[in-house]
């Protein structure tokens, strides 16, 4: 893994993938550790614990040093006021922590730009795989140095969606596979990876055509919202009146991949 020299419009996307970037060169030490956990009697959950909550220690000493008067909104911290109110950073250090604990190599750090109650900035690192998703309000959506667009598919049949499973009632989880089931039959199927953040960065950069979930924290989607919109894509919450990153629900993708969620969801 390398640090790229990427061409960015903005101070504060520079200041959040260098965070990102260290943070995420420690997370991959420890993933190799944690592999190793996988066949010891200890395990890795404490370990894992440890791993989330020190990448977001560097990530959080990072920003402080560049934007000292900055708040936050951590998922391991909480929030922290800062003396400017206008201005913090959300962080998830380790999205995707089941799937560090058990060894899977997909999971990303997330830290996104809060401006006066708008998400104007965010950064999506996946370090097994060294890429760093960035998009920064008005200036499009990109990987590294390339830059990103939601898939123009434009036949049901072709569209690929991923999902998350909520962590609700009996009641809500029979509706989620009611929406999966027919999602599944008009469409070429549905994947579910244990990232909200990289499942946003996918249909931003057109694998997926549509994500959908119920749940989640704003930590978990507000990087990858402002990714989708800058790559010219659709985002709503499932109620389309409220915003998504702080209702905990979020529909994301292409225009067709967005209107199949939206009617199946909403009904």
């Amino acid at each position: 893994m390398y640090q790229r020299r990427l061409t960015t419009p903005s101070p504060s996307v520079n200041v959040m993938i260098a965070a990102a970037y260290k943070a995420g060169s420690k997370l991959l030490k420890d993933f190799k550790e944690v592999e190793r956990l996988q066949v010891s009697k200890k395990g890795p959950g404490d370990f894992v614990s440890t791993a989330d909550k020190n990448a977001e220690e560097i990530i959080q000493a990072e920003l402080e040093y560049a934007r000292p008067d900055f708040g936050f909104l951590m998922e391991e911290s909480g929030e922290v006021k800062g003396k400017d109110p206008e201005n913090r950073w959300i962080i998830d250090p380790l999205d995707g922590t089941t799937n560090f604990l058990h060894g899977i190599p997909h999971f990303a750090v997330s830290i996104a730009h809060e401006k006066r109650g708008q998400i104007i900035a965010g950064v999506i690192y996946d370090p097994v795989h060294d890429d760093m998703y960035w998009a920064a309000d008005g200036f499009g959506a990109y990987v590294n140095n390339e830059r990103l667009r939601v898939s123009a598919r434009q036949k049901s049949g072709d569209l690929l969606f991923a999902t998350g499973r909520p962590h609700k009632t009996k009641q809500d989880y029979s509706d989620f596979q009611s929406v999966c089931q027919e999602i599944s039959s008009i469409s070429s199927g549905i994947r579910t990876t244990g990232s909200a953040c990289l499942n946003l960065a996918y249909v931003a950069a057109g694998r997926f055509d549509g994500f959908f979930v119920e749940g989640l924290a704003p930590w978990d989607m507000a990087a990858g919202v402002i990714l989708v919109k800058e790559a010219g894509g659709h985002i709503s919450a499932y109620d389309k009146k409220v915003d998504p990153i702080f209702d905990g629900s979020i529909i994301s993708g292409n225009e067709l991949g967005f209107k199949i969620i939206q009617k199946l969801v909403r009904k």
